[in-house]
């Protein structure tokens, strides 16, 4: 199994095709108020075009209307929904897509209330972009009963295969990347995405 890769916050097409380009699984788009990664509707639609059927593309929410989230879907092809807010499994069911949902660090009472669905394990309270690091070993209980599980919070190339390694014998579902590959502007750096794209591939490799 291939650890999953995905460059978050993406912010221009050129950055996406980047991201396509050294081999990235996913890519997401924005659509957080407030972050400085936050996409309008036509900009989202932009990226999501240029990379039509070369990587999977998700729509991050944090809380949002749902009517703001109807909104986004209508006009931008994705193919995933990450929400990363405080919404109910019952949010998770009400989509039609297949959903990523964002939990502060590996809490596995929080695990279990979203049987089925990928879980995305963030710094437990410097979550969202911050690029803080956390514990990722923290992380092992969850995959080991059956949880698929996406590792953020403050990953690069340099600790990437660390926070792969932790997992010990078994591998994450994948890895999420946004600061770990920034240059000035929030712009996704081609060479960043490059070695941190080759660091996963490593660290499975060691795995295996």
């Amino acid at each position: 199994m291939n650890v999953r890769i995905k460059i978050c916050g993406v912010i221009h097409a050129d950055d996406a095709m980047a991201a396509v380009d050294a081999g990235a699984d996913l890519i997401g788009l924005n659509f957080v108020p407030g972050s400085p990664r936050c996409l309008d509707a036509r900009a989202a639609e932009a990226i999501a075009s240029r990379v039509d059927g070369q990587v999977e593309r998700v729509a991050v929410f944090q809380n949002a209307q749902w009517d703001e989230i109807e909104r986004i879907l209508r006009r931008v092809e994705v193919e995933r929904v990450q929400l990363h807010g405080d919404e109910e499994p019952e949010d998770v069911e009400a989509l039609d897509l297949p959903v990523i949902k964002a939990l502060r660090g590996a809490d596995l009472e929080a695990a279990e209330r979203y049987p089925g669905t990928i879980l995305l394990l963030d710094h437990p309270t410097e979550g969202g972009g911050r690029g803080k690091v956390w514990p990722w070993s923290q992380a092992v209980d969850l995959i080991a009963t059956g949880h698929d599980v996406i590792l953020a919070g403050g990953l690069d190339a340099d600790n990437v295969g660390t926070a792969i390694a932790d997992q010990g014998e078994l591998l994450p579902w994948g890895v999420d990347v946004a600061t770990g590959v920034e240059g000035e502007g929030y712009r996704k750096d081609p060479e960043r995405i490059q070695a941190f794209i080759r660091a996963v591939r490593a660290a499975q490799e060691s795995d295996a």
